[in-house]
């Protein structure tokens, strides 16, 4: 039924038409049980996909409202962020998808890195990732947190001042802890860096 339902434009045609209405002050909401649902760009690439075992179509406000969602963000046809959380809305024409509560992001590059958040926001126009809240990145060399974080499309992420950061040793533990301004992890590379007020970098480091 996706290959047929390519185009997002159509996607809330194809809910009116299977699932139940339930009036509620006038406003129309449309109830989805096991919600599997891939997005395409106008080009017909996919963009992304939704799991929610729960969710609500708004025909008023055009909004998408999931519960315990899954989303598999892709690159050139492939999953690059897998991306879970409790509760997240898609709205603003389909173009704003926002994530809240215990956010889960696991990047496929690297298996063993997560990002984790207490809110993640989406401009699906864009190709970078807004964190706030409790943000949380660990992987096998380090552990950076900050209150506010920016995932971008080349795999860098920027964690804004205040950041702390942990180092681990071999047997992963903690092996060096301090504070920093702005920090700068490159997922590919592997490597942490950071930048003072002035913006010139003041260290690289490379694991």
């Amino acid at each position: 039924m996706n290959n047929i339902y390519r185009l997002i434009f159509i996607i809330p045609i194809f809910i009116l038409g299977c699932t139940t209405n339930v009036i509620e002050e006038n406003k129309v909401t449309k109830k989805i049980d096991n919600l599997d649902l891939n997005i395409f760009s106008k080009s017909g690439d996919k963009k992304y996909h939704i799991k929610s075992p729960y969710s609500i179509y708004n025909n008023i406000k055009d909004e998408f409202q999931f519960k315990k969602t899954t989303i598999n963000i892709f690159s050139d046809g492939k999953t690059k962020y897998v991306v879970t959380s409790d509760e997240s809305t898609l709205s603003d024409n389909n173009k704003v998808l926002e994530m809240r509560g215990n956010v889960k992001l696991k990047t496929i590059v690297q298996s063993d890195d997560y990002l984790y958040a207490d809110k993640f926001i989406w401009n699906i126009d864009e190709t970078s990732y807004l964190l706030t809240g409790d943000i949380k990145y660990e992987n096998k060399n380090v552990i950076l947190t900050s209150g506010k974080a920016k995932l971008g499309v080349e795999n860098i992420i920027e964690f804004f001042n205040p950041v702390k950061y942990v180092i681990k040793d071999d047997k992963n533990a903690n092996f060096f802890e301090t504070n920093s301004e702005n920090a700068y992890y490159d997922i590919d590379k592997e490597s942490l860096s950071f930048k003072a007020k002035d913006n010139r970098v003041r260290s690289k480091i490379y694991f």
